[in-house]
């Protein structure tokens, strides 16, 4: 290994957001991935799991028990995992980048209302910064601890980012955000198999109240009011993306103008943000589709002057900008490097 390149050990590294870290991590010139993880895969091929990896690594699956101390540690386990053991974690990276859901919520409270069950390391969800750079990204600079971020929450925010930022939404009136999402968000597990679309032939909803994700968007607007936000998410027929409609109402008789000036002041300092608002066109909105495996979360918006109803909209790749970019931005921001780096693929179209 270069000297000059920090070593990397992702723990989980067989799911799909494990795959997408790799993917990612193999092609960043400042790490080198020394590790992975897999209890199930011990001993096998990387590329044996993950076949779009072959001839990019010979890494071989590793188990827990056998990790050696790393510069970076991605978590990439099941909800619940990382709490239960972060302090060993710790011992072995100084800096932790946890793509579960255990350190989003600062407060152990919203973090028991939305997952059922009392934190088992209440101490540490103040040490971790919550890692969706558009938001914390001054607060990233030079952190140990990163939380991953949730695709349905991270699609929510950043649809909604823009009226906030620009005193728009009120929070007396409820926030609807209904989510287009593909069935990769049901995870690669064998159990989960009736999940996938293209397997079964029948698009499932998966959560149309109560979603756990409610929680995260709430946190990230509530320097701005206490917003009651309420998710729907739906599958449909694609495998990566998630489209993010917020139905609200904004002062009636902006002109368009207005709301562009908004979006460009909210999104002016961030790389991965590109605002799609055409008058006309196949692709004058946010289209998931054309963000499969990238770090770019589009956004945009519908407006009714007349009424003041309005639709904002955001797409992303859920394993990218949703999970894995989202993580490896946090971490370049985190080890000093350009925040972009390893994460400027744009794309493929058609």
């Amino acid at each position: 290994m270069s000297a000059d390149r920090l070593a990397v050990g992702i723990v989980g590294a067989s799911g799909y957001a494990g795959g997408e870290l790799l993917r990612l991590l193999l092609g960043h010139p400042g790490v080198e991935v020394t590790q992975a993880t897999s209890e199930r895969h011990v001993g096998r091929f990387v590329y044996q799991v993950h076949p779009h990896l072959r001839g990019q690594t010979t890494l071989r699956f590793t188990a827990r028990e056998t990790l050696a101390p790393v510069d970076v540690l991605f978590l990439a386990m099941p909800h619940g995992q990382a709490q239960a053991h972060i302090a060993d974690y710790a011992a072995l990276a100084g800096r932790i980048v946890d793509l579960s859901a255990d350190f989003r919520l600062r407060d152990p409270a919203h973090y028991a209302a939305a997952y059922g069950s009392a934190h088992l390391a209440p101490d540490w969800l103040p040490r971790f910064v919550y890692g969706l750079p558009e938001l914390y990204r001054a607060e990233l600079i030079g952190a140990s601890y990163a939380s991953g971020v949730g695709c349905n929450a991270t699609a929510s925010i950043l649809a909604l980012w823009a009226a906030l930022q620009g005193d728009l939404l009120d929070p007396a009136q409820p926030i609807i955000v209904d989510l287009k999402v593909g069935s990769s968000e049901a995870g690669n597990a064998p159990s989960e198999s009736s999940h996938h679309p293209a397997r079964s032939g029948v698009v499932r909803p998966f959560q149309l109240t109560g979603h756990r994700h409610e929680a995260e968007v709430r946190q990230a607007l509530a320097p701005r009011g206490a917003f009651d936000v309420r998710l729907a998410v739906t599958s449909v027929e694609m495998v990566r993306g998630v489209a993010a409609a917020a139905h609200v109402t904004l002062p009636a008789g902006l002109a368009e103008r207005d709301l562009w000036a908004r979006y460009r002041a909210a999104w002016a300092d961030s790389p991965f943000v590109r605002i799609v608002h055409d008058r006309g066109g196949l692709h004058r909105h946010p289209e998931p589709r054309l963000l499969a495996g990238t770090n770019y979360a589009d956004v945009g918006w519908e407006y009714d002057p007349a009424t003041g109803r309005a639709v904002l909209l955001a797409a992303l790749d859920n394993l990218g900008k949703g999970a894995a970019g989202s993580a490896v931005q946090s971490m370049n921001l985190m080890c000093g490097f350009d925040e972009t780096t390893a994460l400027s693929f744009g794309g493929i179209y058609p």
